[in-house]
């Protein structure tokens, strides 16, 4: 009878275990993309400033930019996405002496300010009415970016 009573509890509460509580807590003054997202939602127009730790779960580049995440599903309410201009992809790897691909599961030091950005769903090019918020690190030059120890 006890067990069955504790049973529905237990399963709940492993089912609400998330990957980030088991990562070991970072050195102090690094701010973490938990940390980041939190703070960025409180102010959503200063953001927050700092040096910013991540180990990079995903890497996606457009046209126009680079994007290196905290989460594989950028979306994700705990992602923090550092964003660089294209044309710093060269000098990215050049800083930090990998290829893009290869940055995966890497810690990453970046300086810089997180701020929430509102990102819009389009239909056919038009805004859908729908959107998310990601926390997003832009860096202007891949000197504020370097492998962490």
């Amino acid at each position: 009878m006890r067990v069955a009573l504790l049973l529905p509890a237990l399963l709940l509460s492993v089912g609400c275990a998330h990957r980030t509580a088991m990562i070991a807590p970072p050195t102090a003054g690094w701010i973490t993309p938990v940390e980041a997202v939190q703070a960025a939602n409180d102010d959503p127009k200063r953001g927050i400033s700092g040096t910013f730790v991540l180990t990079v779960q995903n890497v996606d580049q457009t046209e126009h930019r680079i994007y290196l995440n905290s989460e594989r599903d950028y979306r994700h309410q705990v992602a923090l996405s550092v964003s660089l201009d294209a044309a710093q992809a060269e000098a990215l790897q050049a800083q930090l002496g990998l290829p893009l691909e290869r940055l995966v599961n890497r810690r990453l030091l970046v300086q810089g300010t997180a701020r929430r950005n509102t990102i819009q769903f389009t239909h056919d090019g038009q805004p859908s009415g729908k959107y998310y918020f990601q926390t997003q690190v832009r860096v202007d030059d891949a000197r504020h970016l370097r492998l962490a120890p």
